[in-house]
């Protein structure tokens, strides 16, 4: 049995609306880096691309925000919504079952299309949600496919398989990487690994490769990841912007 979606005026619409936050950014190739080989001598460069930064001023992107928001009738923000993660957080509101896993991976292509940008992480509250998301992005790739004729690069993040980090990182595609927060904010020896120099990662440590790309954050139901500790640890990911 092969799933059919459907292209609903609705979701397209909060799509656009996420698109045009950004309105005059330029689409511009993805940012060159050296990957950092860690303490392995090797004699081959590996090249990373990472998002390409925010050229829109504050200003700018204000005005942006505020304009649509003025078109949703919606109040309009004073200011840019900064947090001690990031500087730009844009709040997207959706009712449950209307498809929100299916307007964040549509807004993903959307912002690719529009600007260039191509890695992204999902954050999740629990492995029950994340297990779903990464089936959200198996089912619809497809569908997603003969709209865009590309497809999404995603994995499950796992300290146990870092190498997912290497192809993350060189991969000029779309990649996206899903992670639930017991992954870098438990107390347990595998969650701490993300911070630490690993001598089966080359000495580096996981969380210094995946901020290298500038990546995009979307969270997943935000308001269950809104402590204290949670806050702390995704700083450390240093997101380009967030879509909450």
């Amino acid at each position: 049995m092969k799933l059919k979606f459907k292209n609903q005026a609705y979701q397209a619409n909060a799509v656009n609306a996420v698109v045009a936050c950004f309105s005059g950014q330029p689409k511009t190739p993805a940012a060159t880096y050296r990957i950092d080989p860690g303490k392995q001598p090797s004699t081959v460069e590996f090249t990373g691309f990472g998002n390409a930064k925010l050229a829109l001023s504050t200003a700018d992107l204000l005005a942006n925000i505020q304009s649509v928001q003025q078109r949703q009738n919606i109040p309009v923000s004073p200011g840019l919504a900064t947090t001690t993660i990031c500087d730009v957080n844009l709040d997207v509101e959706m009712e449950t079952g209307t498809g929100k896993t299916y307007c964040y991976i549509k807004t993903l292509f959307e912002l690719h299309e529009a600007y260039g940008w191509s890695k992204f992480i999902v954050v999740v509250p629990s492995v029950a949600i994340r297990e779903g998301v990464a089936k959200s992005f198996e089912i619809t790739a497809e569908h997603f496919f003969e709209q865009y004729g590309r497809r999404v690069r995603f994995f499950i993040y796992n300290s146990k398989q870092l190498h997912q980090l290497e192809q993350f990182s060189s991969d000029s595609g779309i990649n996206v990487m899903i992670i639930n927060v017991q992954a870098f904010n438990a107390r347990g020896q595998d969650a701490r690994r993300i911070y630490e120099e690993l001598d089966d990662f080359q000495s580096r440590k996981p969380i210094d490769v995946i901020k290298r790309n500038r990546p995009i954050m979307i969270m997943d139901e935000p308001q269950k990841m809104e402590g204290a500790a949670t806050t702390e640890s995704l700083k450390r990911f240093e997101p380009l912007f967030i879509l909450r």
